[in-house]
Formats: structure tokens, sequence, C-alpha cells
């Protein structure tokens, strides 16, 4: 007997599949602020996916592939660049957000986003621009990332910058920590919660990598210790690249699961029923800033201090990281300068925007654009 013909399931709208599958404490796309320059809606996606696009497309998104994340200098193909620790951490924000039942577009969006304000160098080009650009408003990767968005990406003839979605600036605002921002989205919570994991997790594997620290020095730390009782609980004996590989896997594994239940349970406890209620409870009783929502228990979140001390005072300033930090921030100040004296050097849309923002707040936005090898070919050109 033949079977009768079936008809084909029609894919669910983006406003339907949200409605089914987000928690009443997500952002739902239909509820968004909008853009400061109003666009017709797409047929197909939402606004949370266009941003996504918009990111993954911009020249900023592009570059991170080659800027550093923390060691600058050293060169290989094993230890991370802010490109590949973007995408772990948007692949770790969006576990949580689908076990949250958090709006895992607009999540996916922050993560891909939440580090193209970056300078070349890593931590070293930031703490540069910072220096020269004291007493003028001073340099930070995060209100950079938020100025890209608005201004300096330039991709459509109908509007500056990226124009993304409200929630999305907002969320990027949240970052500055000046106050000034709206209280931060579960979704923005757990971006920050997963970059947190990505890189206390991965620049212990790059140190051990690259003979900074040992694995032994690393599984003293509590946090560490206990993903390495877990593994030899379940593997027994691993020795060399198979252990450290396989701790900082549970590692990652360990904190995840914790913040999902610690974090499921505050919302419970709290009554968290909504985004009103997420905003009451950061603002706290006295209107000051209150507790996070998506927060590890008090026993993990000072595990995850210690790491990172570990990590700050034997990795990130460690004598052989100096050595080439401290080269390649001269560099990057002898170019600074090098520009700032020659300002018609400067491609023609910086050098258009150094008459409404000064000629060192131009030279800033061209330089922290750049990755880390055209930083060192443009100061050989330039001032070799």
């Amino acid at each position: 007997m033949t079977p009768p013909p079936t008809m084909p399931i029609p894919p669910l709208d983006w406003q339907t599949r949200e409605q089914l599958t987000l928690a009443p404490w997500a952002m739902h796309a239909i509820d968004s602020a909008g853009r400061v320059h109003p666009e017709p809606p797409h047929p197909v996606r939402s606004p949370y996916q266009r941003d996504r696009d918009r990111i993954v497309h911009s020249a900023a998104f592009r570059r991170l592939a080659h800027k550093t994340q923390v060691f600058t200098g050293y060169h290989g193909d094993y230890h991370r660049s802010r490109l590949t620790h973007t995408l772990e951490v948007t692949s770790i924000a969006r576990t949580l957000a689908r076990a949250l039942g958090l709006n895992e577009d607009l999540v996916e969006t922050l993560a891909l986003a939440h580090d193209i304000g970056h300078p070349p160098l890593g931590h070293a080009g930031e703490d540069t621009l910072a220096e020269l650009l004291r007493g003028e408003g001073g340099f930070n990767h995060n209100a950079q990332a938020l100025r890209i968005m608005e201004f300096l990406e330039r991709r459509y003839a109908e509007f500056p910058g990226l124009n993304l979605s409200r929630e999305v600036l907002d969320a990027q605002a949240t970052r500055k920590k000046d106050g000034s921002a709206p209280a931060p989205l579960l979704e923005t919570q757990v971006v920050d919660a997963a970059d947190s994991i990505a890189y206390d997790t991965h620049d212990a594997d790059d140190a051990v990598e690259l003979k900074l620290v040992t694995m032994e020095e690393l599984v003293e730390l509590p946090l560490v210790a206990e993903a390495a009782a877990r593994v030899a609980d379940r593997f027994g004996r691993l020795e060399g690249a198979e252990l450290r590989h396989t701790v900082l896997h549970e590692l990652v594994d360990m904190q995840v699961a914790e913040l999902i239940g610690m974090s499921r349970a505050l919302i419970d406890t709290m009554h968290i029923d909504s985004i009103a209620a997420v905003t009451e409870a950061w603002r706290g009783p006295d209107g000051r800033p209150g507790r996070r929502l998506v927060a590890h228990a008090p026993a993990v979140a000072s595990g995850k201090r210690q790491l990172e001390k570990f990590l700050f005072e034997r990795v990130y300033r460690c004598p052989r990281v100096l050595a080439v930090r401290v080269p390649a921030q001269e560099r990057l100040t002898r170019l600074f300068g090098w520009y700032c004296s020659h300002p018609t050097e400067l491609p023609a849309g910086f050098r258009q925007r150094a008459d409404e923002f000064g000629v060192r707040r131009s030279v800033a936005d061209y330089i922290a654009g750049m990755t880390d090898r055209f930083l060192e070919l443009d100061h050989d050109r330039r001032l070799g």
C-alpha cells in the first residue's frame, strides 16, 4: 500500500521561533528598540541576525585574525589571535544562552563584536594608546568598539557605522563601565561570563605551550586542581599534551556547567520573569548597580580570581613577555608620533575626521585599526 504523500513543513519565521524557544527573561527581537537610523525589516532575518552578519562582514572583524590576543611577537600558529579567542567566546556563549533560554542570535552578535575595538599588540597596544591619549579622553578597547560600530566602519551608503540594534550598542556601552549605560541584559551578562571563561582557560593553555609556566604549576591552583581530579577519576593517569588538553577542556566544561546551574538558581530565587525584573535586580534596592544574575558561586569565583592573579604575575608580566612587549610598544609610539607630525599621510577618511576630532584622536583611530603585521610594516616603511 502506497503511503499518502506528506506535505513539507514550512520553516518557522523568526518571530514564531523566538516565541516558542525563548524564556520570558530573554530579549525578544520583536521588542527591540530599533536602530538609530530606521530601516525596513528584512523578510527572513531577525534584527539580531542582521546585526551578526554586519559584524562578520566588517573590516574590523576580519582584522582580528592578525591581532595579538596576549603574546605579542611570539611566532607560531598555536596560540590564540583575537579572532580565535572571539570564536571560542562565541561557542561558550551560545551554549550558555541555549541552556538559559536566551536569545542566541543576540548573544552570538555580542560575542562576535566584543573585541573589535582592540588595537594591535594586544594589551600592550591598548596600554600605549591610553598613555598617548592621556588627558584627551584616553583609549579603551570597549569604547573604541562602540566608536567603530557607530561611526568609523563605513560600509553602507545610507548611514555611518554599522547601524546596529540599540540593544547591541547598549551592551557594548556597558563594557565601558562609566555608569552611563543601561542595565545589562542577561544576553550581555552571558557574553561577559563566556569571555572570562575563555581567556582564563585558553591563556593558561597558550602559556604552557610556550613554556612560560608548567602544567604542574597550574594544577596547584584550586580550580585547576579540581578539574585535574575529575580527569584523573575518569581517565586515570595522563601525561604531556594529552593531560593539558583534557584538564583545560574539563576546566571550561566545569565552569560552564556550574555557571548554568547557579544562574538558573538565581533567576528562580529572585523570581525573574521579564526584562524589567532583570533590570530591577541589576539596579538593586538603592538604585546602584546590583548583582549579576549570570554569576558563579563564591567558591568558583574565588578560584577564578586566583587563576587570574597567577596568570597576571607569571604570564602577562613575566620577563620573557615584557622583553618582547616593550620594543613593540616603542614602535607603536614612534609611528603615532610620526603620523601626528605628518597628518596629510593619513588615509582620506581619517584626514577629514581630524578636523572634527583632532589629529591625535584620528591617528589613534587609524593605528587602532591596524593589524600587528601592518603596524610593523608601516613603521619600517615610515621610520625604518
